[in-house]
């Protein structure tokens, strides 16, 4: 458990499958990809999530300790928000377990299958907002682009249909909480997705632009899809990224400083729930971004608890690990301070050597004022912009030299 404010969302992430058309010897989420299983793929889509969500994982029962040691290693700080359940004999039995373990404060739930292991953090965070705008179910889904017919039982064609008026479904799918526990009690029958059972019980349903790095993995040509969206430059991590990240914190006398990973005796200190670092906040967010695994406050959050007076190494570390896990290096990092003081030139070289030994790739550090206007120049607090270069961990050879 954590002390954080409860999250008002969910995420089921669905685990429980043999994957039978897999024709693999493991059960379809513990199948690796490209070194990593679809289950761990998936777990960092709905971690790199902007807002805080139970992510309910639901497994094979002979499977749970597996199960859970994946879900909580890729947790990481996020763990206290996390629950591992044993599936049900179908995949609307495990959906079921899963809602029975739904936290009080959830108000919103989504249910993501652990096979669609590509899914972009953004695409969940879309469901979300819609769910919440809409007050309804809501669907990603795929324009058809083949001519689609109807047929009999032996291959003849009876009719065209019009493909206007389809839509090819993905996961995470979302609903309110009250909508999705009622269809499933109200359900009599097994139906193919959640989205039919919300329906079949009256509630609306709509659907939102998916994204194709949603499909399922299903059969091994699937698979091999996946492997080859990993390995070429078209994936995100088959080639460079880039990623910005901005912090801003307000001065506190009541503080000591800490930025750019030193501390600064006798300097004004900066509000925060950690030591208000804003350039080692400005690093993490940039490198979050550029692989894809959502920001600082998302990642770490403001009201954890553990995290309290936490100095920047903390974060720089932990960001590192998740950038190693998604598959990237550090290639190199620029990050600027804008405010009146402290004077940074003086200490620039020993914070950037101090930056670049956490992180083990070049950082730049630079600093500059905004010549009295706003709230930097006035004097009311500090700001840091960065920008972080991230290259495919596989990649041979440094992007920059450095040494320590």
């Amino acid at each position: 458990m954590t002390d954080s404010p409860a999250p008002l969302v969910a995420v089921i992430v669905v685990a429980a499958g043999s994957g039978t058309r897999l024709g693999h010897e493991l059960p379809k989420a513990f199948v690796p990809l490209s070194g990593r299983t679809l289950l761990e793929r998936s777990l960092d889509s709905v971690f790199g999530m902007r807002e805080a969500a139970q992510v309910i994982v639901v497994a094979p029962e002979d499977r749970l300790d597996e199960a859970r040691a994946i879900a909580t290693e890729r947790a990481g700080a996020a763990g206290g928000y996390l629950d591992v359940v044993p599936g049900g004999n179908s995949r609307q039995a495990s959906v079921e377990r899963g809602l029975a373990v739904l936290r009080p404060d959830v108000d919103t739930v989504l249910v993501h299958d652990a096979a669609r292991a590509l899914t972009p953090s953004a695409l969940c965070d879309a469901v979300v907002a819609a769910v919440r705008a809409s007050g309804a179910g809501v669907v990603p889904g795929l324009d058809l682009v083949d001519s689609i017919k109807r047929v009999d039982p032996r291959g003849a064609v009876l009719a065209g249909v019009d493909r206007r008026e389809l839509s090819a479904v993905q996961t995470p799918q979302g609903f309110p909480r009250r909508m999705l526990v009622a269809a499933f009690g109200a359900a009599t029958e097994e139906l193919t997705d959640d989205a039919a059972l919300v329906t079949a019980a009256g509630f609306p349903v709509s659907i939102i632009p998916g994204d194709p790095l949603a499909f399922k993995i299903t059969t091994r040509w699937d698979l091999r899809r996946a492997e080859l969206l990993l390995a070429t430059p078209a994936d995100p991590a088959g080639s460079p990224r880039v990623g910005t990240g901005l912090d801003v914190h307000a001065f506190d006398d009541t503080s000591e400083l800490w930025l750019a990973g030193l501390h600064w005796p006798g300097e004004r200190g900066l509000a925060g729930h950690s030591d208000g670092d804003a350039a080692v906040h400005a690093i993490c967010d940039a490198l979050l971004a550029a692989a894809g695994l959502g920001d600082v406050g998302g990642v770490f959050g403001t009201a954890d608890a553990a995290l309290a007076d936490a100095h920047g190494e903390v974060f720089l570390r932990e960001t590192l690990r998740r950038v190693g896990d998604a598959g990237f290096r550090v290639g190199n990092v620029s990050v600027q301070v804008i405010g009146n003081r402290p004077r940074l030139a003086p200490r620039r070289a020993e914070s950037e050597a101090r930056l670049s030994s956490i992180l083990g790739a070049p950082v730049s550090v630079s600093a500059t004022t905004t010549d009295g206007l706003g709230f930097t120049g006035r004097g009311e607090g500090i700001a840091a912009i960065a920008t972080a270069l991230l290259v495919p961990a596989e990649a041979r050879g440094p992007v920059l030299s450095w040494e320590a």
